[in-house]
């Protein structure tokens, strides 16, 4: 347990080092919030709402889903096959902690840092530009607390079940690239659910993307109540759940087919 927090906190610090690409990920990001928001009031024209979700809550949608792109880093990460392709797996698979936890414990440290660096001072901003919709009890803060951190778990849990895929093959960008494309369509990251067809939105709403992503921020602008709130809770904890015990499947049987250097 000392060496996953020891994990936590050096990947911390070492995200906290990046200030000029922190900096830039933190004014691109805006950018493409304004943008992102704009495109959703010029959609919405003269309605309030739309499937439930007002125009207030579609505003507060895009900048939260831009806030979480660095905290969640659903759609690109190859920091797990690179250590594979130059041989470092080696030495981290032979560390005195759980590979699984290793990079559990990387991804939580970084995380962190993109939430203070990126996250928190964007949405801040936002809201400045924006009338944005909030929790309005503490009750509904808390609920949302836990269920980013389940949403990082399945977001964690999924990129490295797709980054395992460098264990059978010389260069799995490829398959990352189009699971991570499936990350941005079935999340709705690109457009709420709610202005998705039903058919669609539901389906999505069950798939790990849609319980990591929409959810959460669902849950933020208080869009689910009752029994929904319980209801994204247990699809968040099934693919938690899910998604973990894959990995470790994986990867015993990518550990017994893994060649470094040719041994």
């Amino acid at each position: 347990m000392n060496a996953f927090f020891a994990t936590i906190h050096t990947s911390f610090r070492r995200q906290l080092t990046y200030r000029a690409a922190n900096l830039s990920g933190l004014f691109t990001n805006l950018m493409f919030g304004f943008f992102r928001a704009a495109v959703l009031i010029a959609l919405y024209k003269e309605q309030t709402s739309v499937n439930g979700l007002s125009i207030n809550g579609a505003v507060t949608y895009a900048g939260l889903t831009q806030s979480l792109i660095g905290v969640m880093s659903f759609f690109h990460w190859y920091d797990l096959m690179h250590t594979v392709y130059d041989g470092r797996v080696g030495a981290d698979l032979l560390r005195p902690i759980n590979y699984f936890s290793y990079w559990l414990g990387i991804d939580i440290g970084r995380a962190l840092g993109a939430l203070i660096i990126r996250g928190l001072p964007l949405f801040l901003v936002f809201s400045v530009f924006y009338d944005i919709t909030l929790p309005e009890s503490l009750i509904q803060w808390n609920l949302f607390a836990l269920s980013i951190l389940f949403a990082l778990l399945i977001s964690f849990s999924w990129r490295f079940l797709v980054n395992l895929a460098s264990f059978w093959t010389p260069n799995a960008l490829g398959i990352g690239r189009f699971a991570f494309g499936l990350s941005w369509t079935l999340s709705g990251f690109y457009f709420p659910l709610a202005l998705f067809p039903d058919w669609l939105a539901n389906f999505c709403r069950l798939t790990p993307f849609g319980a990591s992503l929409y959810f959460p921020i669902q849950v933020f602008i208080g869009n689910v109540q009752g029994a929904e709130i319980m209801q994204g809770f247990f699809i968040q904890v099934f693919w938690v759940v899910t998604l973990i015990i894959l990995g470790h499947i994986v990867l015993a049987q990518g550990v017994k087919k893994l060649v470094i250097q040719g041994g």
